[in-house]
């Protein structure tokens, strides 16, 4: 049938043009981009299972860097250790040494210097080892569940896919604070009668010593009343620890609330003074103090001297226990590191099959994409070609109408 308004081969022509520049920009798309999925309608199974892969992909990539981060933080720890036990291995040949009575007492006392500022060394490194701020020897560092020294290293995509290491307290108070109170005078009641006694008020005296630290609980009943300061960070801003002391005595001196009870309070230095209001009186006096640390595990390092055969004997036999919490602690360090080298390896792995599996769905086959290419150009050209002969093949109709 020869009709004009509808010409059928060009609409089919123009049809088949408009699939084929699809499939077109379809293949040019994933040669340009490189995936074979580039929006949903790609492919939206494999879509969703890509996407859930790159989730699992960039989780175990940052994995990998957690684990190699906590192997460096533990490593810092053991380098840390290695030092201490190089120092008791030294103080050990010094307490061996100072056995011996071939010594003098003026000759164990050099020996006991070297002892002693190797004890003191032992106890700053487990304050000032820090691996980014953190110093996790001397029993500062807790997680979030309050337990000291633990920590717990996200070596996995998900949730929960972690290793727990507990670093032990290594430290020692090297001087514990104390608050003790003295009766400097008694109370003494007016006697009459020879020899006459005069009466005298009850004066005590709060005295404070030792090294706080921040959260050190001091406690004290004096005239009746209890009072309780917590030491704050400020209290200790000074090198000198006479002025820390006194700053602490200060601030317990506002807490004794001027005056307590019967009895009136006033410092000098690191000192209370507490004294009974009226001559012949007295009161009960008690102090307590709750530190914040007491309980490291070198505490049994803290008295130790060389100064004589006995303190040398005892001071060898303390430090092969410390020496053995030294080891043990260590031990642990290096199991945990190659555990957690491990643990990487693994994760490596694992990231790199993900990866490769996610290849397979998402990104494009160049050889196929480029056939597609070629094939979709082609018919292209040819659709073309064949649009304008449908154009053309209505003019045929003229010639019916011609005499």
């Amino acid at each position: 049938m020869s009709v004009i308004n509808t010409n059928i081969k060009s609409l089919v022509s123009q049809n088949a043009m408009v699939k084929n520049n699809r499939d077109l920009a379809d293949a040019m798309q994933q040669l340009s981009t490189g995936k074979r999925i580039n929006s949903a309608k790609d492919d939206a199974a494999g879509l969703a299972i890509s996407s859930r892969m790159t989730a699992q992909i960039t989780g175990l990539d940052q994995a990998v860097r957690n684990g190699n981060d906590a192997v460096s933080m533990l490593q810092t720890t053991e380098g840390a250790m290695i030092e201490m036990t190089n120092m008791l291995q030294r103080m050990r040949e010094l307490a061996v040494q100072s056995s011996n009575d071939t010594y003098t007492a003026v000759d164990r006392g050099y020996l006991d210097l070297e002892f002693q500022q190797l004890k003191t060394e032992i106890n700053r490194i487990t304050d000032t080892t820090e691996w980014n701020g953190m110093a996790f020897l001397n029993g500062s560092t807790t997680n979030d569940d309050g337990t000291i020294g633990k920590f717990e290293f996200q070596v996995g995509a998900n949730n929960g896919q972690i290793i727990t290491h507990t670093i032990s307290d290594m430290g020692y108070r090297a001087d514990p604070g104390l608050a003790a109170f003295a009766i400097t005078t008694p109370n003494v009641v007016a006697v009459t009668g020879p020899p006459a006694v005069a009466a005298q008020a009850q004066v005590s005296t709060l005295t404070l010593s030792g090294i706080y630290m921040a959260d050190d609980v001091i406690s004290f009943t004096a005239g009746g009343e209890t009072k309780t300061y917590t030491v704050l960070a400020a209290d200790l801003a000074s090198a000198d620890n006479a002025t820390n002391l006194a700053s602490i005595a200060a601030k317990l001196l506002t807490a004794a609330d001027t005056p307590m009870g019967t009895a009136g309070v006033t410092r000098t230095g690191n000192v209370l003074t507490f004294t009974a209001a009226t001559a012949g009186t007295g009161f009960s006096t008690a102090s307590s103090i709750t530190l914040t640390k007491d309980n490291g595990a070198l505490t049994n390092l803290r008295a130790l001297t060389i100064l004589n055969n006995t303190d040398a004997n005892t001071s060898l036999n303390q430090l092969d226990v410390a020496i053995n919490r030294v080891n043990t602690e260590r031990a642990g360090l290096g199991a945990v590191i190659n555990r957690l080298n491990y643990a990487v390896d693994n994760l490596a792995n694992v990231s790199l099959n993900t990866s490769e599996s996610r290849s397979r769905i998402m990104d494009a086959d160049y050889a196929k994409a480029s056939s597609e290419l070629a094939r979709t150009q082609i018919i292209s050209q040819a659709a073309t070609a064949m649009l304008a002969q449908a154009n053309q093949q209505p003019q045929s109709v003229l010639k019916l109408l011609q005499g």
